[in-house]
């Protein structure tokens, strides 16, 4: 099952490493990583997809709380949760296969931002279905590149755990959460 992470970390060198080392030693494979700042210029927000069953995903949780620079986890796998990925296509595109190319990007509502004489780049954001379905039917034009930035969540409603990212009370984040791995 995959399995979606929050994780606010320090915002130092180093943290990353530090991060995708857990999951190395751990031998997990991380499906899909991104990092950004946060609201507060200290704490930095990472969103990690890993597929794992019940259990390990609660060890992979307790040992990421280990780690010196994390200061709040949140596996958000099984909450209602904004979850987004963007992508950017670059579609070969001939003047006649044109129209064709920028209706279909218009149907799943992506951008066309780049014009050339013979592509289109298009970007895309939404969930990783909404992005294989285009790139699905971009195919028979010729997909010359692609890049997408990974899943980035966000917890619906107005609750949220981030202002209690910088506390050192973390009672509340880790109910129901074994540290003793």
């Amino acid at each position: 099952m995959l399995n979606t992470y929050v994780v606010y970390v320090e915002n130092k060198p180093g943290v990353l490493t530090r991060v995708a080392s857990l999951f190395r030693r751990r031998a997990f494979n991380i499906d899909s990583l991104t990092v950004g700042r946060t609201e507060k210029p200290e704490v930095s927000r990472m969103t990690i997809t890993v597929d794992a069953d019940h259990d390990q995903a609660r060890r992979i949780e307790a040992n990421l709380y280990k780690l010196v620079n994390v200061l709040l986890v949140e596996n958000i796998t099984n909450q209602p949760a904004i979850v987004r990925d963007l992508a950017m296509i670059k579609v070969a595109a001939t003047h006649e296969a044109r129209s064709h190319v920028l209706e279909l990007a218009s149907v799943f509502r992506a951008r066309v931002v780049d014009v050339a004489p013979d592509s289109l780049t298009i970007e895309i954001t939404g969930a990783e279905d909404k992005i294989d379905g285009l790139l699905e039917v971009l195919r028979p034009y010729g997909v010359l590149e692609m890049v997408r930035t990974g899943i980035v969540a966000m917890r619906r409603g107005k609750s949220s755990a981030a202002a209690s990212a910088t506390s050192t009370d973390q009672d509340v984040a880790e109910e129901d959460v074994s540290h003793s791995v």
